[in-house]
């Protein structure tokens, strides 16, 4: 079966609290989603990261906060 969809979609705000590896944000219809999973080594690493050392004491944000009312 043939299925010809017209629509016209107007967003004017759209908040995505998180994503996941696995996360999926459709806006219209679609006919299917295929899955795609991807490996990448971007930064050209062969060996195996050191570990992560724990913050000791805390730090101001890089970008100015508004101060709580």
């Amino acid at each position: 079966m043939n299925m010809t969809i017209q629509q016209t979609i107007h967003i004017d705000f759209l908040k995505i609290g998180s994503i996941t590896n696995s996360s999926v944000v459709q806006i219209g219809s679609t006919g299917s989603i295929q899955a795609q999973s991807d490996l990448q080594n971007s930064g050209g690493f062969t060996d195996i990261a050191e570990p992560a050392e724990a913050e000791t004491e805390p730090y101001a944000p890089l970008v100015p906060l508004a101060p709580n009312a």
